[in-house]
């Protein structure tokens, strides 16, 4: 535990730098914008098994180009994901808090193009998730809409309470835990997380498919002790601050 709050320190203290080195200039957050619309979209769809590359997703959203040989579906992924980055990044100026319909909506955007059928729509059946001994603790579609809005209020009463890395890592387990869609938690777990972030001045943070393995199990861990997710979160801030300043020179 000194080793975690000795992190939340450390990443209060480049906080404090990124924050003192605002505002940043416009050209600057319009490349950064863009930076971080491949970088997460990549990551994100990559860890639930989309075959584009990081190159590639930035040719399907900044060319149009579809690449050849790579799936239908992998195209309407990423660019689903990137409409729902706009979403997520235009919102988190206003500061509302993070509710149902927001969280709807960050799905309804990802999920559009690949699986219109299922956006934004709560699943109405039970789910199994593979690689896990909780599914017992998923709700039935029957509970879930009450136990979305009792954890979101819960979340929301106690954010001021929080440290916002500590928040932001609550609400993405929340969403992967309840599971309220048929597809697609991951990718608006992390959108819902990520709107956290920017809403007290974070930079993006990605989980890249290389730590696939650590960010499942710290998930699966946390149906039992939700500490290690939370640590596993806050080293990827970690990590997003310092390449930000990296990026700027801070």
């Amino acid at each position: 535990m000194s080793t975690y709050i000795a992190l939340l320190k450390k990443i209060d203290r480049q906080q404090k730098l990124i924050d003192d080195a605002r505002p940043f200039d416009k050209s600057q957050v319009l490349q950064l914008k863009e930076y971080y619309r491949i970088g997460l979209t990549y990551t994100s769809t990559a860890l639930e098994g989309n075959t584009l590359t990081l190159s590639e997703t930035k040719v399907v959203l900044e060319d149009g180009i579809t690449i050849n040989g790579k799936p239908l579906k992998d195209h309407l992924a990423v660019l689903g994901h990137s409409e729902a980055f706009d979403y997520m990044w235009n919102l988190a100026g206003t500061h509302r808090p993070i509710t149902e319909e927001i969280i709807k909506t960050l799905h309804a955007y990802c999920m559009k193009r690949e699986r219109p059928e299922i956006a934004g729509i709560y699943r109405d059946k039970p789910i199994f998730i593979s690689g896990t001994d909780h599914n017992d603790k998923i709700p039935s579609p029957a509970d879930l809409a009450k136990t979305i809005d009792v954890k979101l209020s819960s979340l929301n009463n106690s954010r001021p309470n929080l440290h916002p890395v500590e928040y932001a890592a609550n609400l993405h387990l929340a969403i992967v835990q309840l599971h309220p869609f048929e597809d697609g938690n991951g990718r608006t777990a992390r959108l819902a997380m990520n709107l956290a972030l920017r809403q007290d001045g974070y930079p993006i943070v990605v989980i890249p498919p290389v730590v696939r393995h650590e960010y499942i199990q710290s998930l699966e861990k946390a149906w039992t002790n939700p500490d290690r997710f939370t640590q596993f979160i806050a080293e990827r801030v970690d990590e997003a601050q310092r390449e930000l300043m990296r990026n700027l020179h801070i």
